[in-house]
């Protein structure tokens, strides 16, 4: 039986997509896709305004990638199918035709903070520190990567991805870009949220959906480089110095 899920909810033209699993919200296969779908709903519909994406609980934003699922891949192309859940999730993001409030309340780490990247304006809570652990595990963060670059710029990027096992603040993530604005707790966050969904919800949905279009413009080529991304990710995830990894890193969870 699958575990977490993918939740939306609509009111006065706001769209608010909760994803939730007992593993500090991290992200399995089938879970990507329920959010993949859940977002490209959400741009569809002429009854939405604007997109609010956030994870259940109050600790972890998003553990990222499913040990478990990563433990479980055997071959290229089953690597290949779990990494473009990630992809597919960043470019259901950037396609997106209505603006997606990110709220980060807890840690973000590897694909959770592809996931804060992906979004057009992200708000964080002080505890919404920022890891990108993939090299930790022998991989890499190829396919968040692009995502967490055009937020961060290359230099901040490349800070978290060689540090794989050492956190940033919210804070500093505020500094390189990655968050809008970082509050003392959740009541402020959601208060920011809620502010600006509203006046967004109100807002021209043309104007907004062009100016995410020039936004966006210089990423029209990240379905070709992002499944090149996952391939990569994909023949890696198979190599024995991961499997060996990933293995000790679920002996500590």
């Amino acid at each position: 039986m699958n575990e977490g899920s993918v939740v939306t909810e609509k009111k006065q033209r706001i769209a608010t997509i909760t994803f939730s699993h007992p593993a500090h919200n991290s992200l399995p296969g089938y879970l990507l896709a329920e959010l993949t779908n859940a977002i490209d709903g959400c741009g569809e519909d002429p009854e939405v305004n604007v997109v609010i994406l956030q994870s259940g609980g109050d600790r972890t934003f998003c553990a990222g990638a499913s040990f478990d699922e990563l433990a479980s891949i055997q071959d290229v192309q089953t690597g290949l199918k779990f990494f473009m859940g990630f992809a597919n999730v960043i470019n259901a993001c950037r396609k997106c035709p209505k603006f997606i409030i990110g709220r980060v309340q807890g840690k973000a780490v590897g694909g959770g903070v592809g996931l804060a990247s992906a979004v057009d304006y992200c708000l964080a809570t002080k505890f919404a520190s920022v890891k990108l652990s993939e090299l930790a595990v022998g991989i890499g963060p190829f396919v968040v990567g692009p995502a967490v670059e055009r937020k961060l710029g290359t230099s901040s990027m490349t800070q978290l991805a060689i540090n794989a096992t050492g956190w940033q603040t919210a804070q500093w993530a505020r500094e390189k870009g990655l968050y809008a604005d970082v509050f003392d707790d959740v009541e402020g966050l959601d208060k920011a949220v809620e502010d600006l969904a509203s006046f967004l919800s109100k807002s021209n949905p043309q104007a907004m959906a062009e100016m995410k279009k020039a936004f966006w413009e210089e990423q029209s080529h990240w379905d070709e480089l992002l499944a090149e991304r996952a391939a990569v990710s994909g023949k890696l995830v198979l190599s024995e110095y991961t499997k060996n990894a990933i293995e000790r890193f679920k002996s500590k969870a």
